[in-house]
């Protein structure tokens, strides 16, 4: 922790916003630092010294419509807190862009490791490692369950459409982070198109379900899923074909820009938990190779506007100029999954 202001944070406007709204709260100086490891919003932890909260904000430049919504982001957390599915409680929600420079919000802190290596989960042994894992799994599952009408998210998106507005999305991002060309990727793009699914009943869906977007307590069991800014009411099957994606691309070094966890000894391999996530929910995942190729397609498109914010020189952190070199093999793993559908 610093007294100085981590990038993108001003402890004393902080400071003085929270006193403002929420008084007594703070009870010393701020501290706070900038938590390495995040590719998309800024994550920070502020400590007063005796408690400690955490601050997530938009990035610091080329910032894409649509995308890093503080709002959505605190309202799915405060929805789904009473339910089975672990958040941290939030804290404090700040749309006025004049206090930190963008809008941000505060929740509560919550202990835990977000795994993240193979080594790390190595070190646990093989059954820690499938346990932990299935407990991701099965916690996916938790989510889909959640009744929307039950938990006041009715409104939280369009149900009606959603894989047609998901191709348009991504495309209209991907055209606003241009700044190479990316074989392949207009042929992913256009064969999603041409074979757009029937969709289930929609459900809460995460959008970046992941196991590094968790949280592990001492006890291996999930304290709290994090990283909600692309949450909404949309097709279940996208969260389980982006957690097959992050773990047929893991296999990689420990230090590099995506996780590399499942191929830790243990870790069930993605037939188990497709059919895992098949038998508990009770959902039909015959089409689920289109989705690996929408799933593989949405990250690709999200690496590179990663990759275009560190060209222009407007992110913080480490491990960006690897993500560029993640796109193409994305791209060919969706067209593989594609051509075998």
């Amino acid at each position: 922790m610093s007294d100085t202001d981590p990038p993108g944070l001003s402890l004393s406007r902080l400071r003085t916003h929270l006193d403002q709204e929420l008084p007594g709260l703070v009870h010393g100086p701020l501290r706070g630092e900038l938590i390495d490891g995040g590719r998309s919003n800024l994550t920070y932890v502020v400590t007063d010294g005796s408690s400690r909260w955490v601050v997530r904000r938009p990035p610091l430049g080329h910032v894409l419509a649509t995308a890093h919504n503080m709002a959505r982001e605190h309202r799915v957390i405060t929805a789904l807190h009473p339910t089975a599915v672990p958040v941290p409680q939030p804290v404090l929600l700040c749309q006025d862009p004049d206090v930190l420079g963008a809008p941000f919000y505060a929740m509560e802190y919550v202990g835990g490791t977000p795994y993240r290596t193979r080594t790390q989960l190595a070190a646990l042994g093989p059954d820690r490692t499938r346990a932990i894992a299935l407990r991701l799994l099965d916690t996916l599952v938790d989510l889909h369950s959640v009744d929307p009408y039950a938990v006041g998210l009715s409104d939280f998106g369009r149900p009606q459409g959603f894989l047609e507005r998901q191709m348009r999305r991504w495309r209209k991002q991907l055209d606003a982070s241009r700044s190479r060309h990316v074989p392949g990727i207009q042929e992913l793009h256009d064969r999603l198109v041409g074979t757009l699914p029937a969709a289930p009943e929609s459900t809460v869906v995460h959008g970046d379900y992941r196991l590094d977007n968790a949280l592990i307590g001492a006890d291996d069991r999930i304290r709290a899923v994090l990283d909600w800014e692309m949450s909404t009411l949309g097709d279940p099957l996208t969260d389980l074909a982006l957690l097959v994606v992050y773990a047929r691309l893991g296999a990689g070094d420990d230090d590099g820009p995506l996780s590399n966890a499942a191929s830790a000894p243990g870790y069930p391999s993605t037939d188990e938990i497709v059919a895992r996530y098949a038998h508990l929910s009770g959902r039909d995942v015959s089409a689920l190779s289109w989705y690996i190729g929408l799933a593989s397609f949405k990250l690709a498109v999200v690496l590179e506007g990663i990759h275009y914010r560190f060209s222009q020189g407007q992110t913080v952190g480490g491990g960006f100029n690897r993500i560029g070199a993640l796109v193409a093999p994305l791209v060919a793993l969706g067209l593989a999954h594609l051509k075998e559908d």
